[in-house]
């Protein structure tokens, strides 16, 4: 399956490790599109083609440069990572004690599941193979779109082809529910004060 974007004037950012975006200024923040690392680049002085995975898996985003307004490169350096606030920091540790609260059987592998394109809260696995755990105060469809984007990547690993994923939130918003059960993503609404033995749980489950 294809698509094409109409010649227009775009904003095309690429980033040291391999991330390629395509931005306009409709649509907000969101690019019109985009591939994650790892990618494979070739530039021309009309074509940038970008690549990713091989054989049936490959995928190829081709941009046609008409002509270039600004040409701009900076170096920016790693700088401190975007840090969660109390009520996720505090959930995340709490289900990294107790995932089983998540589903019976399942254990914690790491937390801070490191990616090129951030780290994954959780990632656990229990006899049915790994499952990816991404914990947010208020579960969006900006969540959804998150974790989507780690699983994308995830599974192209050896080893971690069917590995599943999970939206843990305090509340979760309808919209997101949907977009994440339309692709085969489970969501979970969770309590801190219930995962801390200071009420007796009631553990909300969605399964796709």
């Amino acid at each position: 399956m294809s698509s094409v974007l109409p010649p227009a004037v775009r904003l095309l950012m690429c980033k040291s490790d391999g991330s390629v975006m395509v931005h306009s200024d409709a649509g907000g923040y969101k690019p019109q599109n985009w591939m994650t690392p790892p990618t494979r680049i070739e530039e021309s002085a009309e074509l940038i083609v970008v690549e990713k995975g091989s054989g049936a898996r490959l995928e190829r985003l081709e941009i046609h440069i008409a002509r270039i307004l600004s040409d701009v490169t900076h170096d920016m350096d790693e700088g401190p990572r975007l840090e969660k606030d109390g009520v996720e920091r505090d959930l995340q540790e709490a289900l990294a004690d107790a995932p089983h609260a998540l589903g019976d059987g399942l254990r914690l592998v790491r937390r801070e599941y490191p990616t090129p394109i951030g780290p994954v809260d959780l990632m656990c696995c229990d006899d049915d193979g790994y499952l990816v755990v991404e914990v947010k105060r208020v579960g969006t469809i900006d969540a959804v779109e998150q974790l989507t984007r780690y699983l994308e990547y995830i599974r192209g690993e050896r080893g971690l082809e069917t590995c599943r994923g999970m939206l843990v939130a305090e509340t979760m918003k309808p919209q997101a529910r949907t977009l994440a059960r339309s692709r085969g993503i489970t969501t979970c609404t969770v309590d801190l004060a219930e995962l801390r033995g200071l009420r007796e749980p009631e553990l909300t489950l969605f399964a796709p």
